[in-house]
Parts: structure tokens; sequence; C-alpha cells
């Protein structure tokens, strides 16, 4: 398998999915580079049920090796919220500026120790034959109290890693890669479908 196609348009992601997969696959591809338009409802109560249905939907239409992912932040005072609902939090359309401001909000007056979170991502793969695979990581930290950093996207403004004493916007892209939520499941992934 020389190439994969990842169910995403988020070039964000697709920054973080070549650089880590860049030494299995010579070419990663996205949906629309790869010339295919899906229009997939993820209403799955899981990660890797989101995943699934993005890689299916885009697989049948390429007949090819696909790969997707679904991740989410979960705020434990929050009762893991916003979870799998991470992209939809008050409206698909509505800035992560927006998304940020108002969970620091609900967290005001939350003492640091209680601010635990969590971003999690599970990938899937539909392969050719169509067998599937799914795999899941996750990186641990806490809820800041103002967005820090320009270098991720979503949420990472205002997660705090505290091995780094940074958030993870303030991360270069290579310490990001080694313990992001994504990086470790792409790793994951590409060992699982080394076995094959």
């Amino acid at each position: 398998m020389e190439r994969v196609i990842f169910a995403t348009g988020n070039e964000g992601k697709m920054r973080e999915i070549r650089a880590i997969l860049a030494d299995t696959y010579p070419e990663i591809l996205s949906m629309k580079e790869a010339g295919i338009e899906t229009d997939t409802v993820e209403d799955g109560k899981t990660y890797e049920e989101n995943a699934l249905i993005k890689a299916r939907a885009v697989a049948a239409a390429a007949g090819e090796l696909v790969l997707a992912d679904d991740s989410g932040l979960e705020i434990d005072y929050l009762g893991k919220e916003p979870g799998v609902y991470s992209a939809r939090y008050l409206g698909e359309d509505t800035p992560y500026s927006i998304k940020n401001a108002e969970l620091i909000r609900r967290l005001e007056g939350v003492p640091e120790e209680e601010r635990t979170a969590r971003f999690v991502c599970a990938i899937a793969a539909v392969l050719p034959d169509g067998r599937e695979i799914t795999v899941r990581a996750a990186i641990e930290g806490r809820i800041g109290y103002e967005e820090k950093g320009s270098n991720g996207f979503g949420y990472d403004p205002i997660f705090y890693v505290p091995e780094f004493g940074k958030t993870t916007a303030e991360l270069t892209e290579e310490e990001k890669n080694q313990v992001s939520h994504r990086g470790k499941a792409l790793r994951l992934m590409k060992e699982e479908l080394k076995k094959l």
C-alpha cells in the first residue's frame, strides 16, 4: 500500500498526519485531494463509531486504504463535556475562540487540581478488502485560564500540558506530534497496519 486517503478536510490535521505517517506512506491524501466528497453524519455515540462512519463512507468511494479520526476534549469537571460533540459544541460554525472562552467561563473559580481534562483520539482504518481496525489514545492535561499559543488549532490554546508547562498550542510541531492524542493514535495505527 503506497498511499492512504485520510477522511478529513482539516489542513491542521493533515500536517500532523503527514509528519507522523510520512515514513510509512509516501502519498497521504486528504479527501479533497483524492477528489472524494461525502456528506457523512457523525451520529455515533463513541469516537470509534464516528471515525468508522467517516472511513467507511470514503472507502466506499475510494476502494483503497482509508483512515479517519474522531477526537474530542473531555473536561472532568463538566462531566466529560464536550466529548464526542467537541466539533459541534456551541454549533459547528462557531469559532474556537468563542468555544474556548465559554469553557473557560464555565470553569471560573474551579481550582487547578479540578480542571483535569484530556484530548482523546480514535482512528479507524478501512482496508480495500473490507477489514476494519480502530485504535484509541489520549493525552492528559488541564484546562488553562486563558488562550495561549498559536501553533495549534481548535481547543489547543486552552489545553495545558503540565510536563511541558505549556498549552498544546505553545508546543512545537515536533513536541506536539510526540505527545498528542492524534500522534499517539497514529503511531498505534501504524503498528497495526504493519502487522497485516
